[in-house]
């Protein structure tokens, strides 16, 4: 059996993995990474994409639906559990898509809300968050990605239905330095001599 860390994730270098990063203030913003490791080759640089951050406000609301779901699962498989502490906290890679889907059908969310999307997130299958996953991680997989197609709509799935607004209710406060807001824009004919 492959030795696990935090909530799952393999233990060995460059692992295909999700962590969370939870700074040590409490108010400031999480935010959750997938790491794709070295897929068996260190030859090749490591890929990491941070899929979202979120308001610490609403981290609060969704964390221990989500720990208690996964160590259940985890203890059932004879693995390590985990708990959500300040620093980074690992995931295996399929649970990471699985609180991805739970974070992203959050982020547009009141902290009221919270409680009832995490209710219907609890009724889903696991293949069933990660079907979720997948099809919103093709569309709006980053985390500045909040108002596009599927993370919008993880928000209408799983939230009550009523008043639905779908720009987001309570900012996320992060330390994380902000890329240059300027996107170069290319057509094709750019790239044609």
């Amino acid at each position: 059996m492959t030795k696990t860390i935090d909530f799952g994730a393999p233990s060995a270098f460059g692992s295909h993995c999700f962590y969370v990063e939870i700074p040590t203030s409490p108010r400031e913003a999480i935010s959750i990474y997938e790491d794709y490791g070295f897929d068996g080759d260190e030859s090749h640089r490591e890929t990491t994409e941070c899929r979202i951050i979120l308001a610490r406000e609403l981290w609060t609301k969704i964390r221990d639906d989500a720990c208690h779901d996964f160590n259940s699962r985890l203890k059932a498989k004879k693995q390590s559990t985990g708990s959500w502490s300040p620093g980074t906290i690992k995931l295996d890679r399929f649970l990471g898509r699985e609180l991805c889907v739970l974070a992203w059908a959050s982020e547009h969310a009141t902290p009221s809300e919270c409680m009832v999307i995490c209710q219907k997130w609890l009724a889903l299958r696991p293949e069933e968050r990660w079907w979720f996953y997948s099809k919103t991680a093709a569309e709006a997989r980053l985390a500045e990605q909040t108002e596009r197609g599927w993370r919008k709509a993880l928000y209408c799935a799983l939230s009550d239905g009523v008043g639905i607004k779908t720009t987001q209710k309570v900012k996320p406060k992060s330390k994380i330095k902000k890329v240059d807001d300027e996107i170069m824009e290319h057509s094709l004919f750019d790239f044609l001599d």
